[in-house]
């Protein structure tokens, strides 16, 4: 199911706090990787498409490198970080100006010394040409590339990557003569699929220690997320794309949701924020419920935020192999679901176990029908053969003058937006769009998506 990366990889890393976030994002042209003064922000590796002079890559960020930490965590980001190196042709070394050379920067010197693989020293923080000559205390490292850098004001970068780009192939679009892109602007434009059609764009959501990396894991059959018995491992968005049975699909593992009172670090206050912004440019989210702990308030207020945002929605029911026993059956526990998440009563429920991959199939093709139905138009004739059969006489709604719709029109998709041109002003009564929005479910396949009833008065314009 993992689809083969055609173009070179180059991974960025270092010891923590650096600014190998920092560098990845303006490399990479938007702001994917959290960045913040906290050391360890990012644990597990990103992967961003980019370009420069005419040459297509991809970009890894890694997490802070400590090759003899004992703690788990830190052990964790090491493993991602030897994974990033091993599948990358190019390695840039990032240090700090200000601190000067480590003893931890010249172990990890050491360690992509022996890869045989070509290195470079990006030397960070160096904010003004002043400064420059802080870069020759880093030759003490035996790496002969330096190149002095700011990440965040961009200084430098050309160079670096100048440097970085000369083995990769030329794309075919650009001819010998193209000019130098932006780093700004050209790399946030990521290349073309390879099969017709984008992919499906799935964010995985959930309350900490859910399930959501395992699942991401297990779907790409290899560890791509950090998964450990802690809550909160996964801070920022990690993005990987799959097919499955001739679809692509792109999944997100976002950072467990906590309530922002509930968020202490400013990592964690940024992983909600983060994780909220990434289910915003998805098409569908997997919202991740604990069958062995049930369905809680959480799980409602995280839910609410993808109905909220107008994705379609599946509920995941993962650890389905454990639950089944102490949490009883299917039935009851969909019961639950439905009274908890009325609003979400759209929304198919797949029960799952991500750890022995149960389910996984029903799943893709669960995302994949939801986000067919978000994209479906219904026709002008369709749409007036079903508003006669609409019976206001019946429906439920406040008392004073009857009520009537002269027509539907479908405004727009992703999610559907219908136009109700009524005789009278203002919005509908909530009784009434339920009613309405209950019927378009009815005739129409607008599984797990949210449907939008905007009214017009009939002398209004659209």
């Amino acid at each position: 199911m993992r689809k083969e990366n055609p173009v070179p990889r180059v991974a960025i890393v270092g010891r923590p706090n650096v600014g190998k976030s920092t560098l990845f994002n303006r490399i990479a042209g938007r702001r994917r990787a959290l960045v913040g003064n906290e050391p360890g922000m990012t644990r597990d590796r990103l992967y961003a498409p980019a370009e420069w002079l005419g040459r297509t890559f991809e970009i890894v960020d890694t997490g802070g490198m400590i090759p003899d930490a004992r703690e788990q965590m830190a052990q964790e980001i090491f493993r991602q970080a030897q994974t990033a190196i091993e599948g990358a042709a190019q390695l840039v070394l990032v240090v700090d100006a200000r601190e000067g050379p480590t003893a931890l920067d010249e172990e990890i010197a050491r360690l992509l010394r022996r890869t045989g693989k070509p290195l470079a020293v990006a030397v960070n923080k160096v904010d003004q040409l002043q400064h420059i000559y802080l870069a020759a205390d880093f030759e003490r490292l035996g790496i002969r590339n330096l190149f002095p850098v700011s990440a965040e004001h961009g200084l430098g970068l050309d160079e670096l990557l100048e440097h970085v780009v000369a083995s990769f192939p030329m794309d075919e679009a650009h001819s010998e003569g193209s000019s130098a892109g932006d780093p700004m602007t050209d790399a946030s434009v990521e290349p073309a699929a390879s099969h017709s059609g984008e992919p499906i764009r799935v964010a995985i959501i959930g309350r900490p220690n859910v399930g959501k990396s395992t699942l991401l894991n297990r779907l790409l059959n290899e560890e791509r997320s950090i998964v450990t018995p802690l809550p909160g491992t996964t801070r920022d968005a990690v993005d990987a794309e799959i097919e499955h049975e001739g679809r692509r699909y792109r999944l997100i593992d976002t950072a467990g949701i906590r309530r922002k009172g509930k968020t202490n670090l400013l990592a964690e206050k940024l992983s909600v924020i983060q994780a909220r912004k990434h289910l915003e440019r998805a098409d569908v989210a997997w919202v991740m419920l604990d069958g062995i702990e049930g369905v809680t308030a959480a799980d409602a207020h995280i839910a609410g935020y993808a109905h909220s945002s107008g994705r379609s929605v599946v509920l995941v029911v993962n650890k389905w192999d454990e639950a089944r026993t102490e949490s009883g059956n299917a039935k009851k526990f969909t019961g639950a679901i439905r009274r908890r998440m009325k609003y979400l009563d759209y929304a198919p429920i797949v029960f799952i176990s991500a750890l022995e991959g149960r389910g996984l199939g029903k799943l893709m093709r669960a995302a994949r029908e939801v986000a067919a139905a978000r994209e479906q138009r219904i026709s002008a004739a369709e749409l007036n053969r079903f508003n006669k059969s609409l019976d206001f006489d019946r429906a439920p709604a406040p008392s004073g003058r009857a009520f009537r719709v002269y027509y539907l029109a479908q405004a727009g998709v992703s999610p559907p937006i219908f136009l109700a041109f009524t005789n009278r002003p203002g919005k509908l009564h909530f009784s009434t769009e339920r009613y309405i929005e209950n019927q378009l479910r009815l005739h129409f396949e607008f599984t797990g998506t949210p449907i939008i009833i905007k009214a017009r008065s009939s002398r209004s314009k659209t």
